[in-house]
């Protein structure tokens, strides 16, 4: 049979395709790095991918940058390097579709300018958020503004409006809490993402802030970078190199009192050192004259409480510069870092009366960014929102900052309502007021004649404001609202989509309907109630809060402490597991381990009073010294207490109790170490009996506790070490005022341990605790 030409051609040409197509399908399949998925994004989201070297923009083209959807199917995109030629920024042409999967492609053919292959490909995978950002009316103009505020009924509550109530907690900082500024405290998922962290810097290993989750840094009075040490210090920021110890010295002293800035926390990291405190000043503002001819009394200027960011660049440490300034109108609620990107929240609350006349200085509040100028900026009302079913006298800001980029201004919402705590988990930012339940509009009027009718009683919910923080941005959501009011911030958690919050409803010393209940709720992504365990220790109220993953631990108290293990692995119904009563509470959980919990508080006895015939009229439960316990929560239907540790009587006291940032733990090394002062009541003192109330002890110690801890000895204390003299000792007499020497926070750089005061850095050996060096920090 004769093949004709034709068909030779044909199956030449086959043979050559299967020769060549696969060399060309293994040319095309490349080995990619997988990079860091992206956590939340959205539908016009831009992707910086950055380099260590300057890119050539020959390279950035779409052969070797593209974008494909779950389908495999290549999307349009716009290709563009940073000024510096550092970063790829991708954007797409078209919004991607909300809850798509993507993926980004990156060549290996990708080129330095030096003619240098970027090395491997890589890729990333992103999925779009289903969230939209969700739109609110804004005020729109100061007519508007007083029609809200009178619907609300704010024209007749006075300053602080009808339904906002003072936060229960206040900021644990004392410099704050004297100026009366509320902190957020944050909650926590898995026990794996919540201890302190541990840094590995080459080869130096120290301790960084007990935060709540992991990635999200909270600020503290001090940080240390593994080799210096960061203080807020009075009206100052000292910074000293401590690493290694027998070299320490003072390195610089920032001054702050011409920088008019009250210090109270601070961030630092490899490049900045960012302080945030309060700031009191006069915002010149300039407003327009009335139309109408009137006689005026014109009030003393008003002076302004503003929260003030200072940034310095730290690079170099014997030449610090201050790079920028940051002020919003209002007082400091809290802060939280991720990277080099910085959320702030502050609070402005006003007085009704004084808002609405025309000799007030500041309708609406202002903020400064010496990126855009040095001049405070007046937020106009139709940039204003608000919530239509919770109004209050107070304006809500929260702002976003890009600290790696000096010159994009600071980012700035700012909604009519209140903030009192926050939230942060790596995506979202939660913020929560207490809202009072209104009037009802036929109030029973009191009749002596039948006092029962008459019920003077608002019930209370926690309003709960998410936004999305996305680069240095904050976007708002949605809102929820639960009943009852929140302890701290560790009565919230986010964890799989879900958004957990516990409250207290009612009031403890109430013997009604209206007596305290305790209760947890779960939300779905819209922040709708989908799961609750409700009605928990009727007559008690929260204490302490611990979310751990599919579980939440619950400590309630009036006489006893139960420690409740509640199961939420199913949102839809979450159920109590198991309880624990034993004296005592537990003002902070930590987690030791998935089934080991570290429960810090005060011991207490339960005192019987009896009337004149020796009957019992009632029992009053009195704190002691403080307490600390290992629970055993394995077996969650019979939760056990492992070991105890009680330190001094009544009167003893800790910042751990009420800020988790004293904390120094490392399972790692069995260690755990906080500041404390110890009182004493003397033996012939210490006998409690009916209608016994405990003595108050004597000053005995102040100063770090260290102790040993593991699952077999428990607690064993190491040592004591403090910064003040055996003579102070004896000068003090019973009692111990706050002085330069009190130590305020513990931390590890390797083997050392160090101690500090604003008087004094003292190293430590930590295995033997032997001194080691010590710094004294000059008076202020």
């Amino acid at each position: 049979m004769k093949i004709s030409k034709k068909t030779i051609r044909i199956i030449v040409l086959i043979t050559i395709i299967a020769l060549v197509f696969p060399a060309i399908a293994f040319a095309k399949d490349e080995t990619y790095v997988e990079l860091p998925s992206a956590k939340v994004f959205y539908v016009d989201e831009t992707l910086d991918i950055p380099f260590d070297e300057p890119l050539d923009a020959r390279t950035i083209n779409r052969a070797n940058i593209y974008v494909k959807n779950s389908k495999g199917a290549k999307i349009p995109i716009s290709r563009n390097i940073s000024q510096d030629g550092k970063t790829i920024i991708i954007k797409p042409l078209t919004e991607y579709i909300r809850g798509e999967a993507y993926t980004l492609y990156i060549s290996k053919n990708v080129k330095y300018r030096s003619g240098n292959s970027i090395g491997e490909s890589i890729k990333m995978n992103f999925t779009v958020t289903e969230q939209a950002p969700e739109e609110l009316p804004t005020v729109g103009t100061e007519e508007n503004l007083d029609n809200l505020l009178k619907e609300a009924g704010l024209d007749r509550e006075g300053y602080y409006g009808a339904i906002i109530k003072e936060p229960l907690i206040r900021e644990s900082v004392d410099i704050a809490t004297a100026q009366g500024l509320a902190e957020a405290k944050t909650a926590a998922p898995a026990p794996d993402k919540n201890l302190a962290a541990e840094v590995t810097s080459g080869k130096v290993d120290y301790s960084t802030t007990n935060v709540q989750v992991q990635g999200v840094d909270e600020a503290d009075v001090v940080k240390t970078d593994g080799e210096y040490l960061y203080q807020v210090n009075n009206q100052r920021i000292v910074i000293a190199k401590i690493y290694p110890s027998n070299e320490m010295k003072i390195e610089k002293i920032i001054q702050l009192d011409k920088e008019n800035l009250h210090p109270l926390e601070l961030y630092v990291d490899e490049e900045r050192l960012v302080v945030i405190g309060y700031s009191n000043t006069s915002i010149p503002i300039v407003r327009p004259m009335p139309e109408e001819k009137r006689s005026t009394i014109y009030p003393p200027r008003y002076s302004y409480t503003t929260v003030k960011l200072i940034e310095y660049d730290i690079t170099d440490k014997k030449n610090i510069t201050k790079t920028r300034e940051i002020e919003l109108e209002g007082a400091y609620v809290s802060s939280r870092k991720i990277g080099d990107k910085l959320y702030l929240v502050s609070n402005k609350r006003f007085n009704y009366y004084h808002i609405m006349n025309s000799y007030e200085d500041n309708k609406t509040p202002s903020y400064r960014d010496s990126a855009l100028g040095e001049e405070f900026i007046n937020i106009p009302y139709e940039k204003i929102a608000y919530f239509p079913d919770c109004i209050s006298a107070s304006y809500l800001i929260v702002a976003g900052v890009n600290l790696g980029n000096l010159k994009e201004g600071v980012n700035v919402s700012t909604y009519l309502g209140g903030g009192q705590n926050i939230y942060a988990s790596a995506e979202n930012l939660y913020v929560v007021t207490t809202k009072l339940q209104e009037w009802p509009k036929n109030p029973v009027i009191y009749d002596s004649a039948n006092p029962e009718a008459y019920d003077y009683y608002r019930d209370r919910e926690t309003v709960i404001y998410r936004f999305a923080m996305n680069k240095g941005k904050l976007i708002y959501t949605g809102k929820g609202s639960v009943p009852g009011e929140i302890l701290n911030q560790f009565s919230m958690d986010e964890y799989n989509g879900y958004f957990r919050i516990a409250t207290t409803r009612g009031e403890i010393w109430r013997e009604d309907e209206h007596t305290s209940k305790n209760n947890l709720y779960i939300l779905d992504k819209n922040l709708k109630i989908v799961g609750s365990v409700e009605d928990i220790a009727p007559g008690e109220k929260i204490y302490s809060v611990r979310f751990m993953g599919g579980r939440a631990y619950m400590v309630t108290f009036k006489t006893v402490d139960p420690l409740f293990v509640i199961d939420l692995k199913d949102p839809k119904n979450p159920k109590i597991l198991g309880a624990l009563k034993i004296p005592g509470y537990s003002d902070y959980i930590h987690p030791y381990d998935e089934n080991h919990i570290i429960g810090f508080g005060k011991d207490t006895v339960e005192v019987i009073h009896k009337d004149i015939h020796g009957n019992e009229r009632g029992r009053t439960a009195y704190y002691l010294g403080m307490k600390i316990a290992m629970f055993d929560v394995s077996d969650v239907a019979n939760p056990k207490e492992l070991f105890t540790e009680k330190i001094g009587d009544r009167g003893t006291t800790s910042e751990l109790l009420y800020n988790h940032k004293a904390l120094l733990f490392s399972k790692e090394k069995n260690l755990m170490a906080f500041p404390i002062t110890v009182m004493e009541v003397k033996d012939e003192d210490k006998a409690i009996g009916p209608d016994q109330v405990p003595k108050y002890g004597s000053f005995v110690f102040q100063g770090a506790y260290v102790y040993n801890i593991d699952l077999e000895n428990g607690f064993k204390l190491k040592g004591k070490i403090s910064h003040i003299s055996e003579e102070e000792y004896l000068k003090s007499g019973s009692y111990w005022y706050n002085s330069s020497k009190n130590v305020e926070r513990i931390l590890y750089i390797n083997d050392d341990l160090y101690t500090i005061s604003k008087g004094m850095i003292m190293a430590n050996d930590i295995n033997n605790l032997n001194l080691k060096g010590q710094l004294e920090i000059p008076a202020n």
